[in-house]
């Protein structure tokens, strides 16, 4: 099989993760979510830290007037040298470096916007109704009551959204923006497999 990327988003709590673990197992390939974060802090020497706090947050205001006005790219630690435009294109550098090495499965991350041109992209969102999520969110020790879990999943939603949304310019979670959609709270992960192992481009 030629290399092939699959990239999954998902909405909080719907198991995104779950099924990319899975995928990556049954496939033998590297799977990837929050690692790349700290895999491009270790590659261009900035504190990991940085990088964990952009995960899929929207830049505010604030920070990107005083980033572009007083900061300069560099390996500074300041948060007024290290903008968040410049930590977006050094992760997306880190997505088209992990692909070139070949075949894997990312969550995440906007890398289907960042490997869109890739001939062997597979771009997946995974949803569910909220109180499936939140039942999840519940079950996994995030939260401890569904009232709590409803509105973390909301907050995830939203912080996901902004961020996809900003940096890419397209919906999150619209369907036409991935080449295939599933609610898992109709189809479980095992029943998902064969599913989107037969839509795996370049067989």
């Amino acid at each position: 099989m030629n290399d092939f990327i699959i990239v999954i988003g998902r909405q909080y709590g719907a198991g995104g993760r779950k099924l990319g673990k899975r995928l990556a197992e049954t496939l033998n390939v590297p799977y990837y979510d929050k690692e790349l974060l700290s895999e491009a802090a270790d590659a261009l020497g900035f504190s990991k830290e940085l990088f964990l706090k952009a995960d899929e947050k929207k830049p505010s205001i604030l920070r990107s007037f005083l980033s572009f006005n007083y900061g300069s790219p560099s390996a500074s630690f300041s948060s007024y040298t290290l903008t968040d435009d410049n930590l977006y294109r050094a992760q997306s550098d880190v997505i088209k470096s992990i692909c070139e090495k070949g075949s894997c499965v990312i969550v995440g991350r906007t890398a289907d916007y960042v490997m869109r041109e890739h001939p062997g992209l597979l771009s997946i969102f995974v949803h569910a109704p909220e109180e499936h999520r939140a039942k999840a969110i519940l079950e996994r020790g995030e939260a401890k009551s569904m009232e709590e879990a409803l509105e973390k999943a909301r907050k995830f939603d939203r912080s996901r959204e902004s961020y996809y949304n900003y940096f890419t310019n397209r919906h999150w979670g619209r369907a036409d923006n991935y080449d295939l959609t599933f609610n898992s709270s109709r189809l479980s992960t095992e029943a998902l497999l064969p599913l989107i192992l037969s839509a795996l481009p370049n067989p």
